[in-house]
């Protein structure tokens, strides 16, 4: 007999503290400009509040599951990447600038085709 198999729940983080950076941000920029206070005072609150709004997404997010360590994996991940070599970067670009060339041609060919019966043919508006 096959035994059940047994799967982790992942955790999915809480939205709350999403929803708190995103309050915190709204205030700082609500008071940025609301207060009429000196500009040195209202920036320091303006800062004040990114910063307190990025700390609130980047390290209360419950769980363990956050911004960075999504960007430190996304990392990770570009560093595995293989780029193409100057010459096949070259290469691919002439292609699609042929590519977009020979669509645009054949786009208004088709248009001016479809004007041409539209207007001149059917309607008899000779342009």
């Amino acid at each position: 007999m096959n035994s059940p198999v047994k799967t982790e729940e992942i955790k999915q983080p809480s939205v709350v503290f999403n929803y708190i950076s995103l309050i915190l941000l709204l205030l700082g920029l609500g008071l940025f400009y609301g207060l009429e206070l000196n500009v040195w005072l209202r920036w320091g609150i303006f800062v004040v509040s990114i910063l307190a709004a990025a700390g609130t997404f980047f390290f209360l997010a419950p769980m363990g599951i956050n911004l960075h360590g999504y960007i430190r994996d996304s990392w990770r991940e570009l560093q595995k990447v293989v780029w193409p070599a100057r010459k096949e970067t070259m290469q691919f670009t002439w292609i699609v600038f042929l590519f977009v060339l020979i669509l645009s041609l054949f786009l208004w060919a088709v248009d001016s085709g479809l004007a041409w019966l539209l207007y001149g043919v059917i309607l008899g508006k000779g342009s």
